[in-house]
Order: structure tokens, then sequence, then C-alpha cells
């Protein structure tokens, strides 16, 4: 008896040192799986000209990721606004970066892609949608945006395109740059 008392204290010893399994995330009604305020997930993605990068070397800037796909029609709508009231608006701020991420198409499409909607900013190959997946549930649509302040918080999320949204999107941008 004492041994199986000393076995079931050993094993309530042990138990209470494996890591408890991640919780699952309830997505908010967008599809988003993280939160404004959330440390923005990390990542390390390939460009269309075979540079990688990767989030957290981005930190001290303010970071927009616009995840997006040459079938979406709100995206082609949307990108030529991001083209021209952010991206050229702050490309030559040291303190800015723009990386639209596609879900899950082969280079030459998304080289495809950018020349069709000239587009100029960086797009990123997102295979699997294993980037997205980071950020929304896997199956939950595009486009969307996500703000990334300098420590690397999310500070603000959009979907799919509207005018207001894109301007308060434009706007937040300002503030955080001018900090």
């Amino acid at each position: 008896m004492k041994k199986l008392l000393m076995l079931a204290a050993m094993l309530g010893c042990l138990w209470s040192i494996v890591p408890v399994q991640a919780q699952q995330v309830t997505p908010d009604a967008a599809g988003y799986i993280v939160k404004v305020g959330d440390t923005a997930p990390d990542f390390e993605m390939t460009l269309t000209d075979g540079q990688k990068v990767k989030l957290s070397d981005l930190r001290g800037k303010v970071v927009m990721l616009q995840f997006t796909a040459s079938w979406c029609g709100v995206c082609r709508k949307e990108m030529p606004f991001i083209e021209k009231d952010i991206w050229q608006k702050h490309k030559d701020n040291a303190s800015f970066a723009l990386y639209g991420i596609d879900r899950d198409e082969p280079l030459a499409r998304v080289k495809a892609f950018a020349k069709q909607t000239k587009v100029t900013y960086p797009l990123g190959l997102d295979p699997g949608a294993d980037i997205f997946a980071k950020y929304a549930e896997r199956e939950a649509g595009i486009t969307r945006n996500v703000l990334i302040d300098k420590d690397g918080k999310i500070v603000l999320m959009t979907r799919l395109y509207n005018e207001e949204e894109f301007a308060s999107l434009c706007k937040k941008i300002d503030e955080l740059l001018a900090r």
C-alpha cells in the first residue's frame, strides 16, 4: 500500500510539471484569432524577389500586413488604395514597413498578380496559408489588414474593404509614425 501511495504521489508531481496544451482560441466575428493588444505572432516569409523577412526583426517599425490572393476580388479593389494612400506616402520612411502576404499561391502567380494590380509594395508567399493561420482561422476569408506598432503589438485589424475603415487605418498609421 505504501508503494502504491508513493507511486501515486510521484505521478501527481510529474503530472503537475507536464505542460498544458494550448487552449483553443475562439475566433471573433471576422475570423481573427488574435486581438488588438496581442503581440503579433512571429513568422518568416520569402518575398517574390527571394528576400526573407522575419516579423520580429521589424521591431522598432510600424508594420502593416495585408493578407491577399489573386482570386480575391475585394483584395484587387483594395490594393490600389493601399498602394496610393499608404505605400507611396510612407515607403521612404525607415520607421514603416508594409508587406502583402499572398495566401497559398505559387511565385509566378503572385508576381503576375502584382503586375496586374500595379502594386509596388513587397509581396510575400504564404504556402499552405500557415502565416495567415497564425492570425485568423485558416479557412477565414481575406482581404484583411493587421497594423502592428513599434513594440510588436497589434493596434488595428480590418476585414474586407470599406472607405471608413480604410480611412481609420491610414489615420492610425500616421499617428503611430508621428510618435
